[in-house]
């Protein structure tokens, strides 16, 4: 027993190393010593279960401990920066590691390392393959981004502004989300109107045509749009 207790952490342990030198050479968050301790704990809960002669159905339920307690490690190396969510395939790697200590704590040797060829080769070859689909045309893409016109004129041609910002964004494939003014800070006789829009980045160059036809009226002193980030359409 003890030959096979020593058997499944070295492993579970070369597993884990397969996996965390990827993740390392890439500088993610979660490295070579976190993933190669999760998947070497999974590895002895699961053995734990093994020695105690609890059976199968003691295996299955620290298993799934196991998986709760690697989601939460999962959620601490997920990070949101300036609305992107960074950090969730490292997430997805940790439980994977996990799965594979898991399987070498139950002894299930070909099933581990056929797991962590399969990580290793989503994490490699579908990394490149994803980075080519990424940079197919945006005409292609099923994407939608928000965008925020903004204009500054005088105070006394407000109005027509607005009348001509909400005639130009209200037909498609320009969607209208919201049309504000505020004094401008710079200047007490200039007004700031800010429009919210949302389309297909292949249209940008309508915004481009709004902006150029509004920057013709006497009143307009700038006129300006920002691109958010990209989100995918409903489905």
């Amino acid at each position: 027993m003890d030959f096979s207790f020593f058997l499944r952490l070295l492993a579970a342990f070369a597993c884990g190393v397969a996996i965390g030198l990827e993740r390392q050479m890439r500088q993610r968050t979660a490295g070579l010593r976190t993933i190669t301790l999760v998947a070497s704990g999974a590895c002895l809960f699961v053995t734990l279960g093994v020695l105690t002669g609890n059976g199968t159905a003691g295996v299955t339920q620290i298993a799934a401990y196991v998986v709760s307690g690697v989601g939460f490690l999962g959620g601490g190396v997920i990070m949101r920066d300036k609305g992107s969510i960074q950090g969730i395939n490292t997430a997805a790697t940790l439980w994977c590691a996990a799965a594979v200590g898991v399987l070498c704590g139950a002894g299930h040797f070909v099933p581990a390392i056929a797991g962590t060829v399969i990580v290793l080769v989503t994490n490699t070859v579908l990394r490149d393959l994803s980075r080519l689909i990424n940079t197919s045309p945006v005409n292609t893409a099923d994407l939608i981004r928000e965008y925020v016109f903004t204009v500054v004129c005088r105070e006394q041609d407000e109005v027509h502004v607005r009348a001509m910002l909400a005639n130009a964004i209200a037909t498609e494939p320009l969607s209208f989300q919201s049309l504000s003014s505020s004094d401008h800070t710079e200047n007490g006789d200039m007004v700031e109107v800010i429009a919210t829009m949302r389309l297909h980045p292949k249209y940008q160059y309508m915004l481009e045509q709004v902006a150029s036809r509004l920057s013709m009226e006497k009143g307009v002193s700038s006129v300006g749009w920002t691109g958010l980030d990209a989100e995918p359409t409903p489905e």
